[in-house]
């Protein structure tokens, strides 16, 4: 049996793997869909599948305080998404995903020094490691110019709401799994519908675009890991190990679409292979 820092440091290892998978088929399907419809049928596809696996293996769910949690980190994360997206569309993506991707992972952080305490001097290098890791895999190979103040504040803005995600998750009463995750995907769920009529679309049939059904079991995937990476580990240690899905991404981009990785990001996936070895130390 694994020590039990090991273990939840390889199940976050593992959700990182699946998330990025997870955006890599979101990105491919925002190519033929909305973003919003991206985000909704997404959502559905990761809830049947979760209420799936509670129903199989009969899990209750959490008391009132981790409903309210799990709902508190769907809206985040939701909220996160529609901003992230948002940013994406006045461009400088070189600058918004490295800001979110760095902001989402440090928030879980600086909550975790003032819930758990300060962690061991080497976790903490690798905090620093991971994250300019995340900051330079996020980042584009050239960025044409400067990104506006607007742009820069909404890329916060998605960080804060990825990070929501993270550390509300990672709240959740210990033991419960998929329950939580159900309560957390409606009310993204319910966000992608508000966003949907707000802009007074029409609903996307489920056929529309399999990629983003897929995206979505993925997505769901990579929660569980998450969920259960937290059961063994800090939430810091969790949280920063599973936002380096950015690298699997990165290179799924390479080896699927023989996108070329760039010198900056081949660098960041060796940064974040370090970091990893400090963190799970």
């Amino acid at each position: 049996m694994l020590p039990a820092n090991i273990l939840g440091g390889l199940l976050a290892l593992i959700s990182a793997a699946v998330w990025g998978g997870g955006d890599f088929a979101g990105g491919y399907a925002s190519r033929r869909s909305s973003p919003i419809y991206v985000l909704t049928l997404a959502a559905l596809s990761g809830l049947l599948i979760l209420i799936a696996a509670a129903l199989l293996w009969r899990e209750s769910f959490p008391p009132a305080r981790g409903i309210l949690l799990a709902a508190l980190g769907g809206i985040s994360g939701a909220l996160g998404i529609a901003v992230f997206y948002r940013a994406l569309s006045m461009g400088h993506i070189a600058v918004v995903a490295p800001t979110a991707g760095v902001i989402s992972a440090a928030l879980p952080v600086v909550f975790g020094i003032f819930t758990q305490g300060i962690p061991a001097p080497t976790k903490l290098v690798g905090f620093g490691l991971a994250l300019a890791g995340i900051w330079l895999v996020s980042a584009a190979s050239s960025s044409a110019d400067r990104i506006s103040s607007r742009g820069f504040i909404l890329a916060c803005l998605a960080g804060i709401g990825f990070g929501g995600f993270l550390t509300f998750l990672g709240l959740v009463d210990p033991g419960k799994i998929f329950t939580p995750l159900i309560v957390s995907r409606c009310m993204t769920l319910c966000i992608g519908l508000l966003l949907i009529k707000l802009n007074r679309m029409p609903l996307p049939a489920l056929t529309a675009n399999p990629t983003a059904l897929l995206a979505g079991l993925l997505d769901a995937g990579g929660n569980l890991f998450y969920i259960m990476a937290r059961q063994y580990t800090r939430l810091d240690v969790a949280a920063v190990l599973s936002s380096l899905y950015p690298a699997s991404t990165v290179l799924l981009a390479g080896i699927i679409l023989k996108e070329k990785v760039s010198f900056r990001q081949g660098v960041g996936v060796v940064v974040c292979l370090a970091a990893i070895l400090l963190i799970v130390k």
